[in-house]
């Protein structure tokens, strides 16, 4: 026992050395071996592994897949709790480590994480903004978009949600990156590249 457990430890250390992790910070949802899926933000990954907050964190030795923004299926097990979530080995093949590795090498390049920030996408102004905001925890909250694009928005509310956690505006769901005066910008999980954003919108 004492024996599988140290080839387990490891074969995670070999895998920390092997694999540079990158900082990223990249919603998604997983599912455990309950058949539950849950909410979840990556904030470093490499090809062999993953950091993930997470409001459930499993226990060690579950199997996961995991479906996150821009990297797409991934699957694993949970190698060890972190503050907040836990932290995943990625069991893959050489091949889908390398697409991987590209993978994360584009996004630490490219910075395409900062969407409502660089405004690649043009804000418009909403003539009936009235919508809700949806808490991790179910709360639901009225807002009013000021102003929306593809990627991302700015919501007049009350409520202070922490600046990178997962919430919904309408149906869509976002991450808060910043609070504003009034309310909170967020960043849509994926572009609207069909230029619908009716999703955000719901009475």
């Amino acid at each position: 026992m004492l024996s599988s457990a140290l080839e387990v430890a490891s074969s995670h250390a070999a895998d920390r050395r092997r694999f540079q992790r990158v900082e990223v910070n990249l919603l998604g949802r997983f599912m455990l071996p309950n058949w539950q899926e849950y909410p979840c933000q990556v904030i470093d990954m490499s090809p062999g592994g993953a950091g993930i907050i997470s409001p459930v964190t499993g226990n060690i030795g579950d199997r996961i897949v995991a479906y996150i923004d821009h990297i797409g299926r991934v699957e694993g097990t949970i190698s060890r709790h972190i503050s907040g979530g836990f932290a995943m080995s990625i069991n893959a093949s050489a091949r889908k480590r390398d697409k991987l590795a590209s993978q994360l090498t584009y996004l630490a390049n490219k910075d395409i994480l900062d969407l409502p920030e660089d405004r690649r996408h043009d804000r418009q102004p909403v003539e009936n903004p009235y919508t809700r905001l949806t808490m991790p925890d179910g709360r639901e909250y009225q807002c009013a978009v000021l102003d929306i694009s593809l990627s991302g928005a700015a919501v007049r509310t009350t409520v202070r949600p922490a600046v990178n956690s997962m919430i919904h505006l309408g149906n869509m769901r976002a991450r808060v990156v910043r609070h504003l005066e009034d309310g909170i910008a967020l960043e849509f999980a994926t572009v609207q590249k069909d230029g619908d954003t009716s999703g955000a919108f719901v009475s």
